[in-house]
């Protein structure tokens, strides 16, 4: 799908060979602020999620893409739709890069072209992400892309002992 490739990285389905990569991703305990994670994930669950990632994104109301390195056909990251909502056209996004691959402009591509899909492809009207407070990375990239912040959530995630607040943002398609 010509839709899903850019420049560098292109986006596509989870497979089975994907195992060892979403073990590694949903275990590292970085990212669990992120992924609402409090728990490491066995390889069984995981397994048992790909198979089932075969689901509509209208029946499962998420979508999760593998972002993959075009040079070596190599998996580096995740991004994902939540809260998928076609009624009112609408889905949050998120997205993960494993720590080996960032800084080199992969999330920013990958972001890029999820945009485009979603607004063409899926034909939504807005996306949102939720996004920490301390997560300079991630409010800077999508700064860049162009979404706005709407609002504070006050001490909305409890972390290492404190409680810190979340932003929203959130980018809408006025075309």
């Amino acid at each position: 799908m010509r839709t899903l490739v850019g420049q560098n990285i292109s986006l596509r389905a989870i497979e089975p060979e994907d195992l060892d990569f979403l073990f590694q991703i949903e275990n590292n305990e970085l990212f669990w602020e992120v992924s609402h994670t409090q728990t490491p994930f066995s390889k069984f669950l995981l397994k048992q999620y790909i198979e089932n990632c075969h689901l509509d994104i209208y029946e499962a109301k998420q979508l999760r893409l593998v972002i993959e390195d075009s040079s070596n056909k190599q998996p580096i990251g995740l991004i994902d739709l939540f809260d998928f909502n076609p009624q009112h056209k609408r889905a949050g996004i998120g997205i993960v890069i494993h720590e080996n691959y960032q800084h080199n402009g992969f999330a920013s591509e990958a972001l890029k072209i999820l945009l485009n899909y979603s607004f063409t492809n899926l034909n939504l009207h807005q996306l949102f992400a939720n996004i920490a407070i301390d997560n300079k990375k991630s409010i800077s990239l999508f700064k860049k892309h162009n979404f706005k912040q709407v609002g504070v959530k006050k001490d909305w995630l409890f972390s290492k002992g404190y409680f810190k607040d979340e932003i929203l943002f959130q980018f809408i398609n006025e075309k």
